[in-house]
């Protein structure tokens, strides 16, 4: 293996220049202040945790954390996400509060990737979880955060696809009984989006016609509460119908908000299902072909720390993000560069002080610099407003 260049940096790593930072920031800043007034307490967790707690907990598949040893020997993994450790938290820390906890974040996540062209290794999540309410309004308030959050972020245009986990269950329990495998092949198809493999999956499991077209139907099952209707006649399992029956209360929680226009029902969108429990939603915002925000409903990882309790969130993806909103300009600051020389340093740096706490007028950037008569006559700087200070 050969010794990796000098300014070479690990596989899926990026380094992110000024400009960038500061509108990561800006975003950063606006979707976590829209988060706090919705009543949502920023959290931080540690970048390292301990593998046989949060590591296996988490949504994430075993190859894709980073795994390294401490030195007694045990197991530590880079965070991956953020859920499992904050229902860590939830249930260590927080225990004495009452539910329901409204929790949110923004932090580096890992994961390890194949060699695949345009995927990150660290990336950005920001997000908020919701503990200890198993209602259908607390899922709808995390998909009415989730469309504050991205319009927050400056994301004009972007659908939110709802689906729940519970509808494909009934309906796979209710026409491939006792055939796990199958199922699990169904979904692994819907999961990847592969309509194609899905379809075609279908026709090799020698289903009577009629259970070939309520599997292929699924695949329509796409719009606004019209869906409702159509879904309750497709599969008459108990499973299905309550999944139903939820989500269009869901759905009737987001006319209220008046953010429906947002939203649509898609129930081939199963998220992890071996993860979600209920819910689950993403958003795809109209400039990117992939997911900008993700979440739902995970009533069994509180369990495993302890405390059992329903819970539902979402994350957003902050770099892809910035891809959507990094071109816009906005309003840019006002920069002045004060020149002086050794006789006016202390005016200089007198009037840069005053400058940078005036708030009247808009200075945003103040620079000094220490300069020669000379050097004096070749200062300009693009963007920056030259303030000479020297003797003549």
């Amino acid at each position: 293996m050969s010794k990796p260049k000098v300014f070479e940096k690990p596989l899926g790593a990026k380094d992110y220049l000024p400009d960038a930072v500061t509108k990561l920031r800006n975003i950063e800043f606006r979707v976590l202040a829209c988060m706090e007034r919705w009543g949502y307490n920023q959290i931080i967790t540690p970048t390292l945790e301990y593998y046989d707690t949060v590591g296996v907990a988490s949504s994430t598949e075993d190859k894709k954390l980073f795994k390294l040893l401490d030195r007694k020997g045990k197991t530590l993994v880079l965070r991956s996400e953020l859920t499992a450790p904050i229902a860590r938290v939830a249930s260590s820390l927080l225990k004495e509060q009452e539910f329901p906890l409204r929790l949110s974040y923004h932090s580096n996540v890992f994961r390890s990737i194949e060699e695949e062209a345009g995927r990150d290794s660290e990336f950005y999540q920001t997000g908020v979880e919701l503990i200890g309410d198993a209602t259908s309004e607390a899922d709808a308030e995390v998909v009415a955060l989730a469309i504050a959050s991205l319009q927050a972020a400056g994301v004009e245009k972007f659908k939110i696809a709802l689906g729940h986990v519970g509808f494909l269950n009934g309906l796979f329990q209710e026409t491939l009984d006792g055939r796990t495998d199958a199922q699990l092949s169904l979904k692994e198809h819907l999961l990847g989006r592969d309509y194609v493999g899905y379809r075609e999956a279908i026709k090799t499991l020698s289903l009577a016609p009629d259970v070939e077209r309520e599997l292929n139907g699924v695949l329509r099952l796409r719009g606004g509460d019209e869906i409702c209707e159509q879904a309750r006649m497709v599969s008459q399992h108990p499973i299905a119908q309550d999944a139903i029956r939820h989500l269009c209360e869901v759905w009737d929680v987001l006319k209220a908000y008046g953010v429906s226009e947002h939203v649509v029902i898609d129930l081939t969108m199963i998220g992890d299902f071996s993860y979600y429990t209920g819910m689950t939603f993403e958003g795809y915002a109209a400039e990117l072909g992939f997911p900008v925000c993700s979440g739902g409903r995970y009533d069994n990882l509180l369990s495993q720390f302890g405390r059992p309790a329903p819970a539902t969130g979402f994350a957003l993806k902050t770099n892809r993000i910035l891809e959507v909103t990094g071109k816009e300009q906005g309003e840019q600051p006002v920069r002045v560069l004060i020149a002086y020389d050794a006789e006016h340093r202390e005016e200089a740096l007198k009037q840069a002080k005053q400058m940078r706490s005036d708030e009247i007028n808009n200075v945003s950037i103040v620079i000094t610099q220490l300069v020669t008569k000379e050097q004096s006559k070749d200062l300009d700087r693009a963007g920056y407003q030259v303030v000479k200070l020297i003797t003549e």
